[in-house]
């Protein structure tokens, strides 16, 4: 595998960390309006829950969530990619939810946008990619079951070797391991 050269992993490394600060910032600042509002139960709290499930599209893979609080999220996958003979694709991102945008009659349907990373790691003599990627979706958070299937698309930035632009993105399902789901209203 070639390496990826040291100064493109370090503005790739800062780029995300000034983003992930100022999204955790604003993020901040909004829980209590959220938690307040009708969409989220002030006596739910989505933190410290971990889902855990299958994302088919840009990675095909594993996919992984887990809350931090009732807005902000980490999420992330490993999988297969279909771009340029990718032996494993890694991504994660931080992720803000607005509950209040598509209100639905039953469970609750947050959009969902932030800002993460990915790698693409090949062995065939090609250099590996660091990028930067930017995911807008939305989830279906059931009432009664500890499930939820989302959808998303994430325009990217490959930052090394060379820097191109791509869209990625997917389908998927998690079930949130933690048995005592908090019910969303």
């Amino acid at each position: 595998m070639k390496k990826i050269p040291k100064i493109a992993c370090a503005t790739a490394f800062i780029s995300v960390a000034a983003a992930l600060s100022g999204l955790n910032a604003w993020a901040d600042d909004s829980t209590a309006m959220t938690t307040n509002s009708t969409s989220v139960s002030s006596t739910s709290s989505s933190a410290g829950k971990l889902g855990l499930g299958l994302i088919v599209g840009e990675p095909t893979g594993l996919s992984a969530k887990y809350w931090l609080n009732d807005t902000l999220a980490l999420d992330g996958a490993v999988g297969w990619s279909t771009k340029d003979h990718t032996d494993l694709y890694l991504h994660s991102d931080v992720l803000w939810h607005n509950f209040n945008l598509i209100p639905v009659p039953r469970g609750s349907l947050p959009v969902y946008f932030g800002v993460g990373g990915l790698v693409r790691f090949r062995d065939d003599n090609r250099d590996n990619d660091v990028g930067i990627r930017a995911p807008v979706g939305v989830s279906y958070m059931f009432d009664n079951a500890p499930v939820d299937v989302f959808a998303e698309i994430a325009p990217a930035i490959d930052v090394a070797p060379s820097v191109r632009g791509e869209i990625t993105g997917g389908v998927g399902i998690r079930y949130d391991v933690d048995r005592d789901h908090a019910v969303r209203g």
